[in-house]
């Protein structure tokens, strides 16, 4: 009995140990982030070991550089809007067509979504042309349509939302059938509350994806009033290149959106990547 326990606490602190040197590994880039960008810039490229932390004081004035250089307000509310237009776009049309592929009978339903399965094995880069086409024809460069155009639909969060609805039981919309329910009524009172858990870790991969989505503003959103941070630190690594310490100091900026948004979210965060069984 005892060697078991001990094997058992041995174990325990394993694991936590263990997680600790992984947590710190992880956390180390953030913290150097964060110190460099309150540095000189002799200091950031310096060889010496010893300079973690700045010697010639904190200097601030790094970030009102970067902030006078771009106009942040400006990126956080492209940004913060890209994420909700894509997630609440994302969310309901991968919900009514997850209903329509797993629960509902018609005809072509396999081939149609066949198409969705090959949709998500193709790179999106080879969308980007013809998605450039249509928003140009449209008139939609620079602007929000344009940078939420590709997030209207979701061939992952169409698979995702299926496989939801297929694990439902059969029990429940034939019940609500035989109470006179139609299939939109089964679909908005009956079935979709069911499937919170599934939209949450679609919400979550959405939000994430549409926030370190680089390549799209940059080709729909040229414009510096109608880009977003990922776009904006892209261009600022071309104009501080050599000034670490700026464009640190950018990057801490451009990290808040999400790490505020985290912080509210936490305990959804959390379910929804535990039930998917997805990492970001």
């Amino acid at each position: 009995m005892k060697s078991y326990k001990a094997k058992k606490t041995a174990s325990t602190v394993f694991i936590h140990v263990f997680l600790i040197f992984i947590s710190v590994v992880m956390i180390v880039p953030f913290v150097w982030m964060i110190l460099t960008a309150l540095k000189t810039n002799q200091e950031a490229i310096s060889v010496n070991p010893f300079y973690i932390f700045p010697h010639a004081g904190w200097h601030w004035e790094n970030f009102g550089t970067v902030w006078k250089s771009y106009n942040f307000l400006i990126l956080y509310k492209n940004t913060l809007l890209l994420i909700f237009f894509r997630v609440v776009c994302a969310c309901l049309t991968a919900t009514m067509a997850g209903y329509a592929f797993g629960r509902l009978k018609f005809p072509g339903k396999n081939f149609l979504f066949s198409l969705v399965l090959i949709q998500m094995m193709i790179p999106s880069q080879i969308f980007i042309i013809p998605q450039y086409t249509m928003i140009s024809k449209l008139g939609a460069l620079n602007s929000m349509f344009g940078l939420v155009f590709p997030g209207l639909v979701t061939a992952f969060g169409t698979y995702l939302l299926k496989v939801g609805y297929e694990g439902l039981p059969k029990d429940l919309e034939e019940a609500a059938t035989i109470d006179g329910c139609n299939v939109g009524q089964r679909f908005l009172y009956i079935m979709m509350p069911l499937t919170r858990s599934s939209m949450v870790s679609l919400g979550i991969f959405t939000a994430v994806f549409a926030f370190k989505d680089l390549m799209w503003p940059m080709i729909a959103a040229p414009n510096a009033e109608a880009t977003t941070l990922s776009a904006a630190l892209a261009k600022m690594q071309g104009q501080y290149s050599n000034d670490y310490p700026s464009m640190m100091a950018a990057a801490v900026l451009a990290i808040l959106p999400m790490v505020i948004i985290y912080v509210i979210f936490q305990k959804q965060f959390v379910e929804g990547i535990a039930t998917s069984g997805g990492k970001l």
